[in-house]
């Protein structure tokens, strides 16, 4: 099939070239046309997701239509491990591995890493995925200014996330660049030689366990559980689109904190919550990147992203003739 349809295009090609009103812009781009025809014969989930996020996002982030964003969870929610190249082998529990739960140290699971692996990136938006041992924690960390889709792709995880409470409400005996107290490093000493930022209130949003398969989560700049914790339930693997990216240049710098129950500032921090509503508060402390995050490099073994640029034609449809011979060539 491939084969005719190269000899069609070959002649509608020799055709176009000699029709007077068509220029060269429009041959690179019926050249680009066939080029990607040939390489994939049927379009993978992963192109058809890079080509809606390139049509989507910008270097400023996702739009504020709902349509849009409707969209890309769709297509999101068809996509399964198969279509990333996570096959049935590379889903072993490495948290526990091949000598079992009880054959191995619970200081040996928590030191397997969680496995990063980048699918495509540019200035508008990342595609990556992470595969987690049972077990393994991607600490709480926050998205400035960013919107995050995450799809499960297999397993289980528990997804607890906060926003911030507007306008911010910081704690008084914990006001912003204030250093940790002895508080904080008696009731959790790997931080005591942390430089806490400032103690800020946030409220609980998300505290649930996603299985596999389940609806792509989206969480906003303001809303929807900017700042979450993943903890893996059992062996998994997230699908994430972050736009705009993480910059540190342009303000979008991962920042880590620790969350702490709301009355543990109860005191004199200026928050007046509702008794029934004090679990669904705590008060986040900023801290440097946690020690014990294990992270390596993988390798993407899925369907690879055709990063194409479609050329702009002068000439907006092929001749009558040339399309007479792509049908004819085609069907004979």
């Amino acid at each position: 099939m491939l084969s005719k349809f190269r000899n069609a295009t070959d002649k509608a090609r020799k055709l176009v070239i000699e029709h007077r009103n068509c220029s060269l812009p429009f041959i690179l781009c019926f050249r680009n046309h066939i080029n990607m025809v040939e390489q994939h014969s049927s379009s993978s989930k992963v192109q058809a997701l890079y080509e809606l996020c390139k049509k989507t996002f910008t270097p400023s982030g996702a739009p504020s239509s709902s349509i849009a964003i409707q969209k890309l969870c769709s297509l999101l929610d068809t996509i399964g491990p198969d279509d990333v190249g996570l096959k049935e082998e590379n889903r072993d529990d490495r948290g526990h591995g091949l000598l079992g739960l009880n054959r191995l140290s619970s200081v040996a699971r928590w030191a397997q890493p969680i496995t990063y692996v980048d699918v495509y990136e540019c200035d508008s938006f990342t595609m990556c995925i992470f595969c987690f041992p049972t077990s393994s924690v991607i600490p709480l960390h926050d998205h400035p200014s960013m919107t995050v889709f995450s799809k499960v792709l297999y397993g289980s995880l528990h997804v607890k996330a906060y926003d911030w409470v507007e306008p911010a409400c910081y704690s008084k005996n914990k006001g912003p660049g204030y250093p940790t107290d002895r508080i904080l490093s008696i009731m959790h000493p790997q931080y005591m030689l942390r430089y806490v930022h400032g103690v800020r209130l946030a409220k609980l949003t998300v505290d649930k366990i996603l299985t596999a398969p389940c609806e792509t989560s989206v969480l906003y700049p303001k809303r929807g559980g900017n700042l979450h914790c993943f903890t893996a339930v059992s062996p998994c693997a997230v699908l994430d689109i972050l736009t705009p990216p993480y910059r540190e240049n342009a303000g979008r710098k991962c920042t880590y904190y620790h969350d702490y129950p709301f009355t543990t500032f109860s005191r004199g921090n200026g928050a007046e919550i509702d008794d029934e509503k004090i679990d669904e508060h705590a008060w986040l402390a900023e801290i440097d990147t946690p020690d014990d995050l294990y992270m390596r490099q993988g390798d993407y073994t899925g369907p690879a992203v055709q990063d194409h640029v479609i050329v702009e034609s002068k000439c907006n449809v092929l001749t009558e003739e040339a399309i007479e011979m792509l049908k004819f060539d085609l069907n004979g």
